[in-house]
């Protein structure tokens, strides 16, 4: 994890429809290990894995052998946006660069179809930060979660 030189590495704010009431919202031990990832450990994952977009769920999932190895959560607003909800990596595949690659993957195909995404995650947002060749992804009307300042 992070040491007291990074307090604002988990500081995250939140637009009023992600019904967080003061606009502020508290990341999971989970959400901060596959931010942790994205931050410290940008390579390509040690082994592939195939992108399945789940249109009815609405889901992008990482698979391996038939298994489920991560994913990418949305909602579609409207027909020209995505709204990315959570991103996660099971525990055993975690460390990998998995959560990295799932989140420029389903960027790319994202860019492909001609849409642009509002990030209510803070795995993505932080992803995109830090690869900022996305950031034209972002809808400017609906950006959604912003990198916020410590809490007191």
């Amino acid at each position: 994890m992070t040491g007291p030189a990074e307090p604002t590495r988990y500081a995250f704010e939140y637009p009023d429809e992600a019904a967080h009431p003061d606009e502020k919202g508290t990341l999971s031990q989970d959400q901060a290990v596959i931010i942790d990832e994205v931050l410290d450990d940008p390579h390509a994952p040690a082994f592939d894995f195939a992108l399945v977009n789940d249109e009815k769920a609405g889901i992008y999932d990482a698979i391996v052998d038939d298994r489920e190895i991560a994913g990418l959560t949305y909602n579609l607003a409207g027909d020209d946006r995505l709204v990315l909800l959570a991103a996660l990596v099971y525990p055993e595949f975690r460390k990998q660069g998995i959560a990295t690659e799932l989140i420029r993957r389903v960027l790319d195909d994202v860019r492909a179809q001609g849409k642009t995404v509002t990030i209510l995650c803070p795995i993505v947002r932080t992803f995109i930060e830090h690869n900022p060749a996305y950031t034209d992804l972002i809808d400017p009307e609906h950006p959604g979660v912003t990198k916020g300042s410590p809490r007191s």
